[in-house]
C-alpha cells in the first residue's frame, strides 16, 4: 500500500507539495460528497471568518469560504473512513519524513459563486504545529471554465505562480504547511472539497495555545481564520 504514495511523497519532498488522483477509495470520496452535502442541508456550516480569534471578521474580498469542521467522533460513513485513511497517511509521513505527528483536523468547505481565498500561508505565527496540508476536492464534475483554482507560489517568492490545480472530484493536494504560499482563485459555481491539516501537537495543547480556526498569516495585511484550499 505504501507504493501508491510513492509518487506523492516524491513530490512532496522535491518540491514541497505534491498532487495525485485516485488516492482514496472511490466510494469513500463519494460518501465524503454526500455527507457534506447533508451537512449543508443541515445549516451544518458557517461563515469562515478572518482576524483573531477574540475579533472575527467576515471579510469576502480576503475569504469567502464557508466551513464545516469534521468531528472525531463522527459517526457518518464516510467521515470515519476518511480518518482512518488520514490516520494512515500520517503513519506512513511519519516514517518517511519523521515529522513528528501527532494527530489531524479537517474541515467541509464551500466557496460559492465568484468567491475566492488570497494568498496566504497554513502554518500559525507564532505556532508552528501546523506541518502538512491536505485538500481533498468533492466537485462532482469540474471544468477549466468553472474557475477556482488552487494557486500554488514559490517558496520565500510569493509573486511567482508556480501550479494552478484545477478542483477536480477526488483529487488529492499535499503541500508543506510553513513553506507553500496558496491561493483559491474564484470559482464559477459552488467549489466544495474537504481541507485539513497534519500537525504536531497534542490535543491537550491545541486547546490552551489556540483553536483549530485561530490565525492564518495571509498575505498581505489581515489574519483569516483556519484555511480552506
Amino acid at each position: 500500500m505504501a507504493d501508491a504514495y510513492e509518487p506523492l511523497f516524491h513530490g512532496l519532498e522535491t518540491h514541497g507539495w505534491a498532487v495525485q488522483d485516485q488516492l482514496l477509495p472511490a466510494p469513500v470520496v463519494m460518501q465524503l460528497y454526500l455527507a457534506s452535502r447533508y451537512a449543508w442541508r443541515q445549516g451544518f456550516f458557517h461563515e469562515a471568518q478572518i482576524g483573531s480569534p477574540d475579533h472575527p471578521i467576515r471579510n469576502l474580498s480576503i475569504r469567502g469560504d464557508t466551513i464545516h469542521w469534521l468531528d472525531q467522533n463522527n459517526a457518518i460513513q464516510g467521515c470515519v473512513a476518511f480518518q482512518r485513511w488520514a490516520d494512515n497517511l500520517q503513519l506512513l509521513m511519519n516514517r518517511h519524513f519523521f515529522l513528528g505527528l501527532r494527530r489531524s483536523e479537517f474541515h467541509f468547505a464551500r466557496y460559492d459563486k465568484g468567491l475566492g481565498y488570497r494568498q496566504h500561508m497554513d502554518q500559525h505565527r507564532g505556532q508552528p504545529h501546523r506541518k502538512i496540508s491536505l485538500v481533498l476536492y468533492l466537485n462532482r464534475t469540474w471544468h477549466q471554465p468553472d474557475g477556482g483554482e488552487l494557486c500554488l507560489y514559490a517558496p520565500g517568492d510569493k509573486t511567482r505562480e508556480i501550479r494552478r490545480i484545477l478542483p477536480q472530484f477526488g483529487r488529492v493536494v499535499l503541500f508543506r504547511s510553513d513553506l507553500i504560499p496558496h491561493a483559491v482563485l474564484p470559482c464559477n459555481r459552488p467549489r466544495w472539497s474537504l481541507t485539513g491539516w497534519f500537525r504536531t501537537d497534542s490535543l491537550l495543547l491545541d486547546t490552551i495555545v489556540a483553536s483549530p480556526a485561530s490565525n492564518d498569516d495571509p498575505f498581505p495585511g489581515a489574519t483569516p481564520s483556519g484555511a480552506a484550499a
